[in-house]
């Protein structure tokens, strides 16, 4: 039985990562309706969107009506994807509610360039030669500790699997450099972009770093989930990492999210945040988020979005733990994912359908209940 885990720290994405591969029509009114939702759930920190050139990422045009918008709730934090000063720059003016934090500096190898060109129109080259300049600003900040990372940490779409050797070397060479300004490394973060990521290679890697950098004790994972890896992915995580660690985790409510830039488009998915917050349930992890106020958010968004987001627990219902959440031994016949909803809205999903048995059926009495 596992005694301790790491802390987890969780990033909501589907206002960002989620409505960057959604239709750009999608209306201001709605994406602010989802916010205030999400806001209600628990949630501490959620980005509502990317000041990015709108040619890039159209769906992301009107960010500035977002944040004027929405109504802030207290103990949650707000960001938003800054790419460039001059993003950050266009962002300040909306903080708060924004919280514009350059928090820890993080030097972040491309593996892939052909990625890294689609995406940010800059070589993998390019962004290892900025590096000096990075590590430069954060020494006049007098920063102290620092990041590593790789994007397209597994493999990329276009150019293949990334060998563990390839990821340590990238690594290797950002934190010689902060080592020689004399600032600690204490981050690590590894991005799977195209979802190429395995629950083996995943501890492979997180490993290989705890090993080589015994110092290192915050842990990053921007998992994609096109080919279902992502959840197990991070469960994998938390049974590498131990007590000591903290492990930052995102994905999108319903599953939703992705590149357009990555081939595989709305399939590309995350990890849905109501499959993760049942599963930290699971293992008794807390978490501080309402389940059942999340599926409602994830119901808003299909709502929104015209069709069925990819999320699992949404769907089924969360387990039925408690007694009084067991479902009626002789409910009729349940085929429909609207009549499953019946976990959260009651007997009148399925009112109407046919039970075959012939007598009713009784259920034993619960285990411990000394009846």
């Amino acid at each position: 039985m596992r005694r301790s885990w790491p802390t987890v720290v969780y990033k909501e994405e589907s206002l960002r990562e989620g409505m960057q591969i959604e239709s750009a029509d999608i209306a201001v009114r709605d994406k602010v309706r989802l916010l205030e939702a999400l806001s209600d759930t628990g949630l501490r920190t959620i980005v509502v969107g990317s000041f990015v050139r709108p040619d890039y990422c159209p769906q992301m045009a009107r960010i500035d009506e977002i944040v004027t918008a929405f109504t802030p709730r207290p103990g949650v934090t707000y960001t938003a994807l800054l790419l460039n000063p001059r993003a950050a720059e266009r962002a300040r003016q909306y903080s708060p509610p924004l919280t514009i934090d350059e928090g820890t500096p993080r030097l972040a190898a491309h593996l892939c360039d052909v990625f890294a060109r689609r995406n940010i129109n800059r070589s993998a080259e390019q962004v290892r030669a900025s590096w000096p300049g990075t590590v430069a600003r954060a020494t006049e900040r007098g920063v102290r500790r620092a990041g590593i990372g790789v994007h397209s940490a597994w493999g990329s779409n276009f150019t293949g699997a990334r060998p563990p050797a390839e990821v340590m070397a990238a690594l290797e060479q950002a934190h010689a450099l902060w080592e020689s300004a004399g600032i600690e490394v204490t981050e690590a973060y590894l991005g799977d972009p195209m979802s190429w990521t395995t629950p083996e290679r995943t501890e492979q890697l997180l490993l290989a770093v705890k090993q080589r950098w015994p110092r290192i004790r915050r842990f990053v994972l921007h998992l994609h989930d096109a080919r279902g890896m992502a959840l197990v992915s991070a469960y994998a995580a938390l049974r590498v990492l131990d007590e000591q660690d903290t492990v930052q985790l995102e994905g999108a409510i319903g599953g939703i999210g992705g590149c357009p830039y990555c081939g595989n488009g709305r399939a590309t998915g995350m990890m849905a945040t109501e499959d993760l917050m049942h599963m930290l349930d699971g293992l008794g992890i807390e978490h501080g988020v309402d389940l059942d106020r999340l599926i409602g958010c994830v119901w808003l968004l299909e709502e929104i979005l015209g069709r069925p987001a990819m999320g699992k627990v949404s769907k089924a219902g969360p387990r039925p733990v408690e007694p009084d959440r067991w479902y009626d031994p002789n409910m009729p016949f349940v085929e429909t994912f609207a009549e499953a909803r019946h976990f959260r809205l009651g007997p009148d999903t399925y009112r109407g359908q046919i039970r075959p048995w012939k007598e009713p059926i009784q259920r034993p009495a619960p285990r411990g209940s000394g009846s």
